[in-house]
């Protein structure tokens, strides 16, 4: 009787043991399961994001030069129409991020700032020059400086930037909603993500 009772409390402890590793392992399986469907959605949104956009501009341009005790004075102008497309890119390639398994937590160390290109076509109407002032690669550079001025301030004061960012945001929801789907923690800045808009701020 009593081999009985100890050959019963041997095959329990045995059955409890392989009951615990197999748990364990499942637990693990799962946890390398989940930190791999994380990593494989960063990847996927690990791509290049535009927000294409155009612009018009009209400039006039207008140079003096004064000769013989400024009582000759010898003008040049121009109307310069200036037809731009612009760009608002995120590679999304370049984010950084390490994962902590035991934590169950994703930390996003890094978002790339917006990349904004500006490709203008340039063409001049109504060129004046005097034989005194004529036009040069000085005044081409000048034209094209105030022409990359305005076009900047157009592109600050437009929706394109506003609109790239929608679509970054989105891009980052992804991630944002698989680690909360899974029960891992998203951290940006130090700061626990509980909304996609938090990891651009």
């Amino acid at each position: 009787m009593r081999n009985f009772l100890l050959g019963a409390c041997i095959a329990a402890f045995i059955a409890l043991g392989i009951s615990y590793f197999i748990i364990q392992a499942k637990t693990q399986k799962t946890e390398i399961q989940s930190s791999d469907l994380i990593v494989d959605q960063i990847k996927n949104v690990g791509k290049l994001v535009v927000t294409e956009g155009h612009f018009s501009e009209v400039i006039t341009y207008k140079d003096a030069k004064k000769y013989y005790l400024d009582m000759l004075t010898a003008e040049k102008k121009a109307i310069v129409v200036v037809n731009a497309g612009v760009t608002v890119s995120y590679d999304l390639s370049k984010i950084e991020h390490s994962i902590d398994k035991t934590n169950k937590t994703v930390t996003i160390t890094h978002i790339p700032e917006a990349e904004i290109n500006i490709n203008p076509t340039i063409k001049y109407h109504d060129l004046e020059e005097d034989f005194f002032n004529q036009f040069n690669p000085e005044d081409h550079n000048k034209i094209q400086q105030e022409v990359t001025r305005q076009l900047n301030e157009k592109v600050e004061a437009s929706t394109l930037k506003s609109n790239a960012e929608n679509r970054l945001i989105s891009e980052l929801q992804k991630i944002y909603i698989l680690t909360n789907s899974l029960g891992w923690k998203l951290v940006y800045k130090g700061d626990t993500v509980t909304n996609s808009e938090q990891l651009i701020l």
